[in-house]
């Protein structure tokens, strides 16, 4: 029905405009409500004349269509969603998602990478990046290249911020860059020595690829400065490197790897889970936890070196004759 298109419209709207959700997240909300209002106009529904029956009847069908739990339970996110948000613009009556249970999405833990294979990957952008041989233009690429996976792995930041940051976020000098992330939140993040200095032998070769000519962005297109680089780019860049490394998985290595190896290794290496949220812009501590069940490591360190029972078992072992 058109009604129902037409408020399903004003709920992303304000989605948008009001509460800042990403392009991203928009174009998922969008496809799950196509569905939901594709099952409304098949079954001549609309959005105020529905029971929770009806809604349970849209979960089933989901059900027998074969769709991951995890596709579902977001589904049900999304009509939730829409039906509060029509409840508190009055524009309409009844929430038929009102009792309906929660479906818990299936935690599915990310793949990371070690400290060993996240160094290989390091070294083998930089090395690429120091061999003048290969041409200005080809250089200046590694060395942007070898720039945002050290910002990536030093910062923890998503790419779309990395990308999205200007020339001027990382001056002479600066060890925190300044972040603008999801809902239009900032934050500061550090950069270690390294990071710092891939920065600024790439903006070096830039400058001297392009003549000097100013770019908006910090990383951006070598031929033409005015161009961000893209995610696609970005994701081809650090497969190739995977590849290049002898990484055992390189099909699973993305830029988004490089934040979860940061998010592990900052975990391991004892920082709170606050401060790390923090750094992470995660806007609840839930999300930022999955970190906890990666880093089993750390606890089977503790549990050996502090359990009382391991350290009477340790002094009472007998010592070789």
């Amino acid at each position: 029905m058109r009604s129902n298109h037409r408020l399903a419209q004003l709920w992303l709207d304000a989605l948008a405009t009001e509460l800042g959700a990403a392009a991203g997240t928009i174009d998922t909300y969008t496809d799950d409500l196509n569905c939901y209002l594709a099952w409304l106009n098949e079954n001549s529904l609309g959005l105020d004349e529905l029971s929770l029956e009806q809604i349970r009847d849209y979960i089933a069908g989901l059900d027998q269509r074969g769709y991951a739990r995890s596709t579902i339970a977001r589904r049900i996110t999304v009509a939730r969603g829409l039906h509060k948000f029509l409840i508190a613009e009055e524009l309409g009556s009844q929430d038929p998602t009102s009792n309906l249970s929660t479906m818990r999405r299936p935690r599915k833990l990310p793949f990371v990478l070690s400290i060993a294979e996240t160094e290989a990957l390091l070294e083998t952008a930089h090395r690429l990046a120091a061999d003048p041989s290969v041409g200005l233009y080809l250089q200046a690429g590694y060395a942007r290249r070898a720039a945002l996976f050290e910002t990536l792995y030093a910062s923890g930041m998503r790419i779309s911020e990395a990308l999205s940051l200007p020339s001027d976020a990382a001056p002479s000098g600066t060890r925190m860059l300044l972040v603008r992330g999801k809902g239009d939140k900032q934050r500061l993040v550090p950069l270690h020595e390294r990071a710092i200095g891939a920065i600024a032998q790439w903006q070096q070769l830039a400058r001297a690829y392009s003549g000097g000519a100013p770019s908006p962005w910090l990383f951006h297109s070598v031929r033409n400065g005015a161009k961000a680089l893209t995610r696609q780019a970005a994701l081809l860049e650090i497969k190739e490197a995977a590849v290049a490394a002898g990484l055992a998985s390189p099909e699973r290595v993305s830029p988004h790897v490089l934040r979860h190896a940061f998010a592990t290794h900052m975990h391991s290496g004892g920082t709170d889970l606050r401060v790390l949220q923090e750094l992470l812009g995660h806007a609840g501590i839930e999300t930022t936890q999955i970190y906890t069940h990666l880093d089993t490591s750390r606890l089977h360190q503790m549990v050996r070196d502090l359990h009382p029972l391991n350290q009477e078992q340790e002094e009472n072992c007998p010592t070789a004759a």
